[in-house]
């Protein structure tokens, strides 16, 4: 299955190459095989990178379920500034490769109570600074059992779209999809300072189905 996403992409990718290998017929008056080739080797990657399996969603009230696949890159006690005004939280960071699932998905049940996209650097997202400096989106979530909590996107340096679905005022169930990033990119979550954290920095993710912490 596709995502909605990468239709565009793949779009323009597939014109391109055709236009390419056509130009290079005119050009020299032979099919090249190279050419050929390298444009499909190109298409699959981008099917796969576009690709938005259905995961089996683990459902409960008081965990907290990873929102994207992953590597595991933080976990840290701070503050989170933007929404939660300093107030010191516990910090998961996940790292997503070009070869993982770009969806993001709802950590727990809630209701959008802020919303807000942020221009910014362009820097690797596993970087320290990419979490404050690099464009951004930040979400911050009302739940019954976990308060306030916020996720944040952070594009990385292939990463130049990022998308979120949720606007303030809807509220999602656990594991719905709420956005996605193209390319490399991070996703932060900060949850209560008392959760018990279930992770630790390394361990692979699976969004909408890896138990992060409970409460």
């Amino acid at each position: 299955m596709i995502h909605k996403e990468g239709y565009p992409t793949l779009i323009l990718v597939a014109v391109l190459g055709i236009g390419i290998n056509l130009a290079i017929y005119f050009l020299s008056g032979s099919v090249s095989g190279i050419g050929i080739g390298i444009s499909q080797v190109v298409f699959i990657f981008f099917i796969q990178f576009f690709r938005n399996p259905q995961p089996n969603i683990y459902i409960d009230e008081r965990g907290i379920i990873a929102p994207a696949d992953g590597k595991v890159v933080v976990v840290e006690d701070t503050t989170e500034p933007e929404v939660l005004e300093g107030k010191k939280v516990k910090q998961i960071s996940i790292f997503m490769s070009p070869f993982n699932v770009h969806v993001n998905r709802m950590p727990v049940s809630g209701k959008t109570f802020y919303d807000k996209y942020h221009k910014g650097k362009f820097l690797v997202a596993w970087h320290p600074k990419s979490s404050t400096e690099n464009e951004r989106s930040t979400l911050g979530f009302e739940t019954k059992h976990f308060g306030k909590i916020v996720v944040r996107q952070i594009a990385g340096f292939l990463a130049r779209r990022i998308v979120y679905y949720s606007k303030t005022g809807d509220s999602l169930p656990q594991g719905k999809e709420f956005g996605f990033i193209k390319f490399g990119s991070r996703v932060d979550i900060f949850i209560p300072i008392e959760a018990k954290v279930l992770v630790k920095i390394g361990d692979k993710t699976k969004g909408g189905e890896t138990l992060l912490a409970t409460i």
